[in-house]
């Protein structure tokens, strides 16, 4: 009961979301699953580990990079898309080697990309006037 619940409230909150919003969920869920991932190898969970790398990944590559517009922005978008590519083969890294200081690093990055991102968005008093 308590899933289907969790999955209505995550649906409704990226339905209403605005763009900007919907890159701070996805900054926001990466950083989640990395700090699961230290976690769980610190605890030993290989397998939840693993589980937890493959959706930072998945997220980093599948969503912040591709979801770059490399038409606008100059150089930006395609120094984003390297990092990005650098974050994936580090935590590919840090999967096989069992690396938490790699899972640090991309944490580190990320959360520096993040902030940056969340510092840019819009206002309180734009999205007012926007409604």
């Amino acid at each position: 009961m308590y899933k289907p619940i969790k999955q209505v409230g995550l649906e409704s909150a990226v339905m209403s979301a605005s763009p900007h919003q919907l890159v701070v969920m996805l900054f926001d869920g990466a950083l989640s699953a990395l700090v699961r991932a230290r976690l769980f190898l610190e605890q030993g969970q290989m397998p939840q580990k693993g589980e937890a790398l493959s959706k930072a990944i998945n997220i980093i590559d599948n969503g912040l990079k591709a979801g770059l517009n490399m038409d606008i922005g100059g150089e930006l978008p395609g120094n984003l898309a390297n990092l990005y590519d650098y974050m994936v083969r580090r935590l590919l890294y840090a999967n096989l080697r069992n690396d938490a200081e790699a899972i640090s690093e991309v944490e580190r990055l990320l959360t520096n990309i993040a902030d940056a991102w969340k510092q840019i968005g819009p206002s309180p008093s734009t999205l007012q006037d926007a409604i």
